[in-house]
């Protein structure tokens, strides 16, 4: 192996198994059989669908089935769970789409896998959306969502999925884990320090378990169970909605979601359109991020809804013959009542070129930083600062398969090196 590698040599066996697995599935879609097997795709999309009342009600199925490969260094950056830095993860997502005469539509989306993020779980089964949007009057535009549906806030939510996100994983601000809980209160400014990995005396096995206890500032897109409503007017267009769950609130908080049936979350966003090529949004949201089993470490005299995640954000997009370019800025606080408000700000900048019509190469900055609190007197951030660069090659190898790879490199949040590097393959079959 070269010296000047950034990978060390124990990093070659999994590589290979995730890699080469992958390439040899991309391989076969070149083949002529796959060829074949990609106009009987084309004829099953017409298959998947069905009209009637002359066409005033259809439905239509589709989906996708990915082969996903990742190599990490250890600890696990973000979301990803590994006890030896190795994951090879599959995937089958369905959708179902219906228009019920003009003014309703149903949507689905079903997923068979190993739990929302990757990891080291069993096979499980879950429908992440179901809702119903009714436009009842005469304007279109107007919008009334009710079901479980990804959240209005930002741009990222709307283009999460494999086939239309340039990269593999999500920004930093959807995935980077802080030292919050929802499982259980905040009572001093060293517990907050101690979380977040910031003072000794936590081991390796700690550390890890104290992984799957932690939240980012928006936990993906947000399929929690609420209601929303939208409308536009010239080049503005706004959305409203009431969830029960907040943005950091994780998987499967959103299965139980009568948990925050007396604590609903708030959210908004308003877009501004200017022209075809820009696109400029801005979002809030305010709810509770303790779970109800939380209840019993609350400080004296509160309750759940002193325990709140407030979210200010803003967003642009631009596209431009073969450039697209999209990016985010988040201010979060979680409030503490007897230890003060913990306040964090993450962004993160996308760019992506279309070299041909099969091939695209895209880039990306996140960073994350955080605010002090006061220990003991002093003022202390109460995170580790972040910042992570992807770099994530795509080739559409025929108009029913893409092939991508992302390299990432991170620095912070990674003790007990100062950088961690993770290399990963996603093969999607769309149909």
């Amino acid at each position: 192996m070269n010296a000047r590698s950034p990978f060390p040599r124990r990093w070659l066996p999994g590589a290979r198994r995730a890699g080469i697995t992958v390439l040899v599935c991309a391989a076969l879609a070149t083949t002529r059989a796959e060829r074949r097997i990609d106009d009987y795709l084309d004829r099953l999309e017409d298959l998947l669908t069905i009209s009637a009342h002359e066409g005033r009600a259809r439905a239509h199925l589709s989906g996708t089935l990915e082969l996903e490969g990742y190599r990490t260094q250890l600890p696990a950056p973000g979301v990803f769970e590994t006890r030896d830095g190795s994951l090879l993860e599959t995937r089958l997502t369905v959708f179902l789409d219906s228009q019920l005469g003009p003014h309703a539509y149903l949507f689905a989306q079903a997923r068979a896998d190993h739990g929302f993020d990757p990891g080291e779980r069993g096979a499980e089964l879950r429908l992440d959306e179901v809702a119903l949007r009714l436009a009842p009057g005469p304007r279109r535009e107007f919008n009334l969502q009710v079901g479980r549906f990804a959240t209005v806030v930002g741009n990222w939510a709307t283009r999460h999925l494999s086939w239309g996100n340039p990269f593999i994983t999500a920004p930093v601000p959807y995935e980077l884990l802080t030292g919050m809980w929802d499982t259980e209160a905040v009572r001093s400014s060293n517990m907050l320090l101690q979380w977040a990995h910031l003072r000794p005396g936590q081991s390796a096995q700690t550390t890890a378990i104290e992984k799957s206890l932690r939240l980012p500032i928006v936990w993906g897109p947000s399929y929690a169970d609420g209601v929303m409503i939208s409308d536009a007017f010239g080049r503005f267009r706004y959305a409203v909605e009431a969830k029960l769950g907040s943005l950091s609130s994780r998987p499967e908080a959103w299965r139980h979601s009568r948990e925050q049936r007396h604590h609903p979350t708030f959210s908004a966003r308003l877009l501004w359109r200017p022209d075809t090529a820009w696109q400029f949004g801005v979002s809030g949201s305010r709810g509770v991020y303790l779970r109800e089993f939380a209840q019993d470490t609350l400080a004296a005299g509160t309750g759940r809804g002193d325990y709140r995640q407030e979210v200010v954000a803003a967003d642009a997009s631009y596209a431009w013959r073969h450039w697209q370019v999209w990016a985010e800025v988040f201010g979060a606080r979680f409030t503490i009542p007897r230890v003060g408000n913990a306040e964090t700000l993450a962004w993160y900048s996308e760019l992506r070129y279309r070299f041909t019509p099969q091939w695209s190469g895209a880039l990306r900055w996140n960073q994350q930083v955080y605010a002090n609190i006061l220990h003991r007197g002093v003022p202390t951030p109460w995170g580790q600062e972040v910042w992570r660069i992807d770099v994530a090659p795509a080739l559409r190898l025929t108009p029913h398969t893409q092939l991508k790879f992302q390299y990432s490199l991170q620095r912070g949040d990674s003790a007990p090196r100062d950088t961690t590097r993770t290399l990963a393959t996603q093969l999607t079959l769309r149909f």
